[in-house]
């Protein structure tokens, strides 16, 4: 047995250097991809991602998805602690993962809701909010997330949806952007059903709202 504990510790130690390597490179470099970009691929047999760097995004469109995804982003440090309680006290009609944990998800980990999944991302999430700033976590946010079916990041999604550049969205499109999240295969921005308009509305005025109050102030110049 002490051989099989042997190869063990040399597992773990070796798995978080691949982890650590990932978050510090990570840091500076962009993903060229994701697991679940490249599932999707295999599944689709095509996908529309192209990067775009976070001074070329409206900064609407980033308080859009702050307001809808993680009001609280400058406020906690990965995991945000009232929502979890209120999730908790809700059961499963309330959700509480953060961008950070969104984030650290897309990017390294794959799909579903197993333990193992769970507890690499609750190890990596403080890890990428220590080494990343949150500009940088928004900027790998808006790059990796799914819009609609096959289409990823803000600037395919501004494409296929408005025919614009996403430095070019304007309020009203960023918000309703925002609205699809986190449902992007059920919900379509250009052709927003009534439930979806309302929840657009609801985003535009949080986005004005945490601009207003100072919770955008972490990545806002």
């Amino acid at each position: 047995m002490l051989w099989l504990r042997k190869w063990l510790r040399r597992f773990v130690l070796a798995l978080v250097a691949v982890f650590a390597i990932g978050v510090a490179g990570y840091s500076v470099i962009n993903p060229p991809t994701t697991p679940y970009i490249i599932a999707e691929k295999m599944r689709l047999g095509w996908v529309d991602h192209q990067w775009v760097a976070y001074d070329e995004i409206a900064p609407v469109m980033v308080r859009s998805v702050v307001a809808a995804e993680d009001a609280n982003f400058c406020q906690h440090w990965g995991f945000d602690m009232r929502a979890i309680r209120l999730a908790i006290d809700h059961g499963a009609n309330r959700g509480a993962s953060t961008i950070s944990q969104q984030v650290v998800k897309n990017t390294y980990l794959w799909q579903g809701r197993s333990w193992p999944r769970k507890a690499l991302e609750a190890v990596l999430t403080p890890a990428v909010e220590l080494v990343w700033s949150k500009r940088r976590i928004l900027e790998v946010y808006l790059n990796v997330i799914e819009f609609d079916k096959g289409v990823f990041g803000v600037e395919a999604a501004s494409q296929h949806y408005f025919g614009v550049a996403p430095e070019k969205l304007t309020p009203t499109q960023a918000a309703r952007l925002a609205a699809v999240l986190p449902n992007p295969k059920e919900r379509s921005a250009a052709k927003p059903s009534t439930a979806l308009r309302k929840r657009a509305a609801s985003i535009l005025d949080g986005a004005a709202t945490i601009r207003r109050d100072g919770r955008s102030a972490c990545f806002e110049d």
